[in-house]
């Protein structure tokens, strides 16, 4: 009889470890990205928030503003050597990466102020580089805003909406 309490006991303390671990679980995951983009080393850490039903980029993401590109503190992205974003130079270092998505163009910030909470003390003097870009729609639905880099460009892809830029060492 001991050995059956014993055991009853063993599997509620289980079952209640594994239910609070779950609703430990953040909303939005952070993720580390390492990787080579056009011939430079690119460190990409941001936190990927999810769709979860609601209207993100246009709506929660409203057009026209600055968005820390991800959520809590804001995304940073850093390179070990210049680089030139679509076509424009960037010294090596490390930037927050904001943007400000529109339906046809989005602009990709890199500013110098790397370590701030959001975009609630962006500070447009302390950009070092703007480029626009075209949005084009996703293949399908991503429900979690992914950060892809690749052979020489690094794609933000979130719901049905994807931007890239490219990258060169």
């Amino acid at each position: 009889m001991k050995k059956i309490t014993l055991l009853v006991l063993t599997l509620m303390a289980a079952f209640t470890f594994v239910e609070v671990s779950a609703q430990n679980k953040p909303l939005s995951p952070k993720e580390t990205i390492a990787e080579t983009v056009g011939g430079a080393k690119t460190t990409i850490v941001y936190c990927r928030p999810s769709a979860r039903g609601r209207k993100m980029i246009g709506g929660n993401e409203p057009y026209g503003k600055v968005w820390r590109t991800g959520a809590n503190e804001a995304t940073t992205i850093e390179f070990d050597k210049a680089v030139r974003i679509e076509g424009k130079e960037l010294p090596a270092g490390k930037y927050a990466l904001f943007t400000i998505p529109n339906e046809n163009e989005w602009t990709i910030i890199f500013n110098k102020t790397n370590n701030q909470w959001g975009a609630y003390n962006y500070d447009e003097s302390q950009d070092a580089l703007r480029v626009n870009v075209k949005p084009s729609k996703t293949k399908e639905f991503v429900e979690t805003l992914t950060i892809k880099p690749e052979k020489d460009k690094i794609s933000l892809m979130w719901e049905n909406t994807q931007v890239d830029f490219k990258v060169k060492a």
